[in-house]
């Protein structure tokens, strides 16, 4: 068997995971007290300086708070390793431009890719090209339509999402009859918008003294927030709780908020930014709590590459391989635990 079939049998031999779980990194500094490896004899991958890892990275085009956390992310993990070398293609949301970067780093022969793709579906097929070619890819986000265009893919929990700020409000609005709550959604034609308006009405079953009395879907950015939120406003007078898919519209949505002289109700925003969490330290506006969507799983990525690169697992799991899925948590931030948090925060 040459080493290509070798490698590409690993590859697509991988047992599909799920870990359902916020992966604070791939890396353990951990060790038994007698220094011994994993249970299966397989290191786990961990800071010292191992195997010279190439990494090639595709990300989007940094046009919104939550994606230059991304490509941020990504950069500033690959510098802690010294055994890592990034190659970092020029980010775009053009997806023919973005193949086309991916295919020059599959002919430099990167030794793992990490790929946001600007569309899952359109570039599954460049996913499938490297690991044919025996190059691992490890899949950011949103995702590829098969996973044998990927070794792994780690992302957001858009469902988990709209679940946990319709629980947060749920349980706030629990005891007020009639209670109305309103929603500000993304960009209807992705996916991720539908599935976290799904959670969302979800969670709101478990409340039947609360309904949804209006939707909004804005488009993530600041003017979008702010328009589509004064619309909201105007064509209900009153409502509790409004629930924001998004922090970057919702600096708009707090914009038109304050122009209408509203505070009648909460606010619960959605992905971490640091906007949000000083906000809601301040705790003097309606802005209550806000949602995870972390970009740190792009750090977390560059973990899981070079732990593939490297041939290693991750510390505190039993298993040769890395995960083949992974599942961020969508943790909810507000008051009573937002310090923790703020040092996450991107901008």
């Amino acid at each position: 068997m040459t080493e290509l079939t070798s490698r590409r049998g690993l590859l697509f031999g991988a047992a599909a995971v799920s870990a359902g779980a916020f992966l604070t990194g791939c890396t353990s500094n951990e060790s038994s007290d007698d220094d011994k490896p994993a249970a299966n004899d397989q290191p786990a991958a961990d800071d010292k300086p191992g195997k010279p890892v190439t990494i090639g990275y595709a990300g989007p085009q940094a046009d919104h708070g939550w994606l230059n956390a991304i490509n941020d992310n990504a950069k500033k993990r690959a510098e802690k390793y010294s055994d890592v070398t990034l190659e970092v293609t020029e980010g775009s949301n053009d997806t023919a431009q973005q193949i086309g970067q991916i295919e020059t780093l599959i002919n430099k022969k990167v030794d793992v890719l990490v790929v946001l793709p600007a569309d899952g579906k359109a570039l599954t097929q460049v996913g499938l090209k490297a690991m044919r070619a025996g190059i691992p890819v490890v899949n950011l986000d949103r995702i590829f339509n098969t996973p044998q265009a990927y070794r792994c893919w780690i992302g957001g929990d858009n469902y988990g999402m709209g679940l946990n700020a319709g629980h947060y409000i749920g349980e706030k609005l629990k005891d007020k009859a009639d209670a109305r709550v309103v929603e500000l959604a993304g960009l209807d034609n992705l996916e991720l918008t539908k599935q976290r308006t799904q959670g969302f009405d979800d969670a709101l079953k478990n409340y039947p003294n609360i309904k949804k009395v209006a939707r909004q879907a804005a488009d993530f950015t600041v003017e979008s927030g702010q328009a589509k939120m004064a619309q909201l406003l105007q064509a209900q007078s009153k409502f509790d709780a409004l629930w924001n898919h998004d922090d970057d519209q919702g600096v708009g949505a707090l914009r038109a908020i304050e122009q209408a002289g509203r505070d009648d109700f909460l606010m619960v925003g959605g992905a971490g930014a640091l906007s949000a969490f000083q906000a809601i330290k301040q705790d003097n506006g309606v802005l209550k709590a806000t949602v995870l969507y972390p970009p740190t799983m792009a750090a977390s990525a560059i973990d899981l590459a070079r732990a593939l690169g490297q041939g290693k697992g991750i510390g505190g799991m039993a298993e040769y391989e890395i995960p083949a899925s992974i599942t961020l948590y969508s943790a909810v931030v507000d008051k009573d635990n937002v310090d923790q948090y703020m040092s996450t925060g991107f901008k």
